[in-house]
């Protein structure tokens, strides 16, 4: 009896282990090969942003203004040594001249430069003639200048320099022109009392 026993305890022991053995392998294919044990995932640092790239815009060629030009008129001499009007041509740029009357009128009162004058080239302007103002309204451009303009030089010289005037007015702008000295309108100028029709054309003034 008591090797029977024996046995059955040997024969219970072994089943016991066989259990616990397939309790042990059934668990382990329960759980997967990655549920063994939790892993505790590294601290990942955040990726610097990557900075973008200014966005390049394609050169874009400056367009050149094509060079404005006003048309002085000066006394010179032509190949036959008579004396006739001469044109000078004179850079402009509105951005920084402003009006392109204002602009020739004073320059016509400036006078010819240096290298016109060694041409032969001179104006009958007399020198302390001032330009009071210039001024372009929608219908008309009134010239106002200093009472210098009309004195001085003989008749010839203020036939003259009159012409000059006109001719320049005419070539800057094509509204009408009046003349006035001293902020009255000039209809008679001069010491000889040279008759003036206004607006200034090329007959404007009476012989």
């Amino acid at each position: 009896m008591k090797k029977s026993s024996s046995n059955q305890n040997l024969f219970l022991g072994i089943i016991a282990v066989i259990m616990v053995a397939a309790s042990v392998f059934i668990g382990l294919k329960l759980l997967g090969p990655g549920d063994a044990g939790t892993e505790i995932p590294e601290p990942q640092t955040p990726e610097a942003p990557v900075a973008e790239k200014p966005v390049e815009k394609p050169d874009t060629p400056e367009v050149e203004k094509p060079q404005e030009y006003v048309n002085i008129v000066f006394i010179g001499q032509n190949e036959n040594h008579e004396e006739v009007y001469k044109i000078v041509k004179r850079e402009y740029d509105p951005d920084i001249d402003g009006s392109k009357i204002k602009y020739a009128i004073n320059t016509l009162v400036l006078g010819p430069k240096a290298g016109e004058k060694s041409k032969g080239i001179y104006s009958e302007i007399p020198s302390g003639t001032e330009v009071i103002s210039v001024q372009e309204r929608p219908d008309k451009v009134i010239i106002n200048l200093s009472s210098n303009f009309e004195y001085g030089g003989g008749t010839d010289s203020v036939y003259k320099r009159l012409y000059q005037l006109i001719k320049t007015a005419r070539k800057n702008t094509e509204k009408p022109v009046y003349l006035y000295i001293n902020g009255k309108q000039a209809d008679v100028i001069g010491g000889d009392g040279i008759m003036i029709a206004q607006p200034l054309s090329e007959n404007s003034i009476g012989e």
